[in-house]
C-alpha cells in the first residue's frame, strides 16, 4: 500500500531574510505579482520590506488565504512594513507580452520603495533587472514571509482594481472572477463583446475578436 499520509504543507518563514540580514545586512525586500493569467485587467507587483520586530501574524501565500484575511493582513502589512507597488497596464501587457510586463511591474514595485533594498527575493525562477542584488525563490510565496507579504499586497491591490472595473463594465463579473478565464467570463465575452480592458495578446481574446480561427496554432 502507498503512503497515504498527506505531505506537510509549506509555511513561509523569515529564515532566508534573517540569514541575509545577519550575513550581509539589509534591507531585504520580497517581491511577487498577481494577475499574470487573467484575460483582462493589469498585472500588479508588490515589493515589501518587513520589519523583523513587527511582522504581522498570519502572513501566508495569498492563494491559501480567504479574501477577508487578505484584506486584514493587507492593512497590517501597510501599517508595519515598507511597501512599493508596480502596475503594468493592459496596453503594456499587449505591447511587451505578459512576461516582460510582469518583470517591468516588479522592477517598478522595487523602485517605488522609499528605501532601496540591498537584496530583493523574487517569487519564481525569473528576476527583473533591478538596482540591487536579486535572488529568485521557486514557490517563494509559500516559503518566504517577505514574498508572501508581497503576494498579499499585490493580490488585494489587483482585486480592488478589478472590482472598480466591474462597476464600469457591468455584466462581465469582474468582481467575482477578477478577469480570469472562467466559464462565466467567457460567456460574458460572447454576449457582450471585448472591452478595452481585455488583453488582445491573449489567444482567447483574439478568438473572440475573430483574429484567429479555432484551429490556428499561436
Amino acid at each position: 500500500m502507498g503512503n497515504t499520509a498527506a505531505e506537510p504543507k509549506l509555511r513561509p518563514t523569515f529564515e532566508l531574510e534573517a540569514a541575509e540580514l545577519q550575513l550581509h545586512g539589509g534591507p531585504v525586500a520580497g517581491v511577487d505579482e498577481a494577475g499574470r493569467g487573467p484575460l483582462a485587467g493589469p498585472v500588479v507587483a508588490a515589493a515589501v520590506i518587513l520589519d523583523p520586530e513587527r511582522i504581522p501574524d498570519g502572513i501566508n501565500d495569498s492563494k491559501v488565504l480567504d479574501p477577508d484575511t487578505r484584506e486584514f493582513l493587507y492593512g497590517r502589512i501597510h501599517a508595519t512594513a515598507i511597501v512599493g507597488v508596480g502596475i503594468a497596464t493592459v496596453e503594456q501587457i499587449d505591447k511587451l507580452n505578459i512576461l516582460h510586463a510582469t518583470m517591468w511591474a516588479m522592477a517598478q514595485a522595487v523602485k517605488q520603495l522609499p528605501q532601496r533594498p540591498k537584496l530583493a527575493v523574487i517569487d519564481g525562477n525569473r528576476a527583473p533587472t533591478l538596482n540591487c542584488q536579486s535572488r529568485t525563490v521557486v514557490k517563494g510565496d509559500a516559503r518566504c514571509l517577505s514574498i508572501a507579504a508581497a503576494s498579499i499586497v499585490a493580490k488585494v491591490t489587483r482585486d480592488r482594481l478589478m472590482v472598480q472595473l466591474a462597476s464600469q463594465h457591468p455584466g462581465y463579473g469582474f468582481e467575482r472572477h477578477k478577469g480570469y478565464g472562467t466559464a462565466e467570463h467567457q460567456d460574458a465575452i460572447k454576449r457582450l463583446g471585448v472591452t478595452i480592458h481585455h488583453r488582445r495578446s491573449f489567444r482567447t481574446v483574439q478568438l473572440a475578436l475573430g483574429l484567429l480561427e479555432d484551429e490556428e496554432v499561436v
